[in-house]
């Protein structure tokens, strides 16, 4: 029997079919809520839309977009001032400076959909195609002229039948996620100190002997509203010095984040004399653990270890709650291999709305995203 697959676009999260936390069971970051989250406290330069895939009036596929437009952005990332980064600010800012991300661009990983098991894969991705060219439209109309799409992060398995669809995308792949294996052995943080060999577990010490004097602190909601302003200076501080940026969160980001999601969203502030200099958030989904945005106070993290501390700190956590693995993302790659984590390739289909920028998309893309040199570390015995 031929059954058609149709969709369904939403601007809002309020307006989902009810049906749709059944397909996120494995995946907070495409539940209501957390889609409740991001619309509501989303950067300022960023539109979430929400597709609906249905065989009939079956829901069999949830999908999430996120509409980038760079020009409501101040700085692309300030750290390389160099004519590099000028080339890239101009290239950017006049042909890539509205992109359409299917998927989220504010994670690393597959949050781009899910299908239903029953669902016919090709099929569903074809769909969701047409949903993709549906929703463009529509934002032209509203003035808005995509240049860019992006279908991101996937692993080589992953990626495999979105090729096959989407034929005249340029299949790129981008700084690895950084994913910490927690040893099923391992039931404490000493567990883990055991297994370092002799140099990183001279490292550890050596952070947590800098970081005496601070004190980590768990932070309810009304301890996050609090503290709102500084709080935002410091990931501020953290994201403008980032090599390469396309968004700024929204100063409500963090408390609206923990009203929404309770105890699967949390933030831990650490505190000088009485004063918070810095932070880093964790977000629970099924049995992985996501670390999601963190900020410093850049004097005081040199001195101290902060960010080490911080890593450390993540890890014995995820270990004493009985996680499988801690996905640490990208950025930093060195650092968080000399805990332990290791690199998986990551790739993503990106097309141009320009044929002849199309044809030299990669050349484009090479321009864009910066290439990091880092040495792999293994601090395992």
């Amino acid at each position: 029997m031929n059954t058609t697959y149709s969709f369904q676009i939403y601007k809002s999260a309020s307006l989902l079919p009810q049906e749709w936390n059944s397909l996120a069971v494995n995946n907070i970051f495409l539940t209501r809520e957390y889609l409740e989250v991001l619309e509501n406290s989303c950067p300022v330069n960023m539109i979430c839309h929400f597709i609906a895939i249905f065989n009939e009036d079956k829901l069999i596929g949830i999908v999430l977009t996120q509409f980038l437009f760079a020009e409501k952005l101040e700085s692309f990332g300030d750290r390389d001032q160099c004519l590099k980064t000028s080339v890239r600010n101009f290239a950017f800012k006049n042909f890539a400076s509205h992109v359409l991300f299917v998927g989220n661009n504010m994670l690393t990983g597959q949050n781009a959909f899910v299908f239903h098991q029953d669902a016919k894969e090709s099929k569903a991705i074809k769909t969701l195609h047409k949903a993709i060219k549906q929703l463009k439209k529509d934002l032209k109309d509203n003035g808005k002229k995509v240049h860019i799409t992006s279908i991101k992060d996937f692993t080589e398995s992953e990626i495999e039948p979105l090729k096959a669809e989407f034929k005249n995308n340029y299949t790129f792949s981008t700084q690895p996620n950084m994913v910490f294996e927690i040893n099923t052995n391992w039931k404490t943080e000493q567990d883990y100190i055991d297994a370092l060999s002799k140099k990183y577990r001279d490292q550890y010490k050596r952070a947590r002997k800098k970081a005496e004097g601070i004190e980590k602190k768990k932070m309810s909601l009304s301890d996050i509203k609090k503290y709102e302003d500084v709080i935002y200076d410091l990931y501020f501080h953290v994201a403008k010095n980032a090599p390469f940026n396309t968004f700024f969160l929204a100063r409500n980001h963090f408390s609206f984040f923990k009203e929404i999601m309770k105890d699967n969203f949390l933030f831990y502030g650490y505190f000088l004399e009485e004063k918070l200099i810095g932070f880093n958030t964790l977000i629970k989904n099924g049995s992985v653990m996501d670390t999601y945005f963190l900020g410093y106070d850049e004097t005081i993290q040199r001195e101290k270890m902060l960010y080490l501390n911080m890593l450390y700190d993540m890890i014995a956590y995820s270990i004493n709650q009985g996680f499988t693995e801690i996905v640490f993302a990208r950025t930093a790659l060195e650092i968080k291999s000399s805990v332990g984590a290791k690199p998986v390739k990551m790739y993503g289909l990106i097309t141009h709305s320009n044929a002849l920028i199309n044809h030299n998309i990669a050349k484009l893309f090479n321009y864009l995203e910066p290439k990091t040199d880092w040495q792999e570390r293994n601090p395992f015995k």
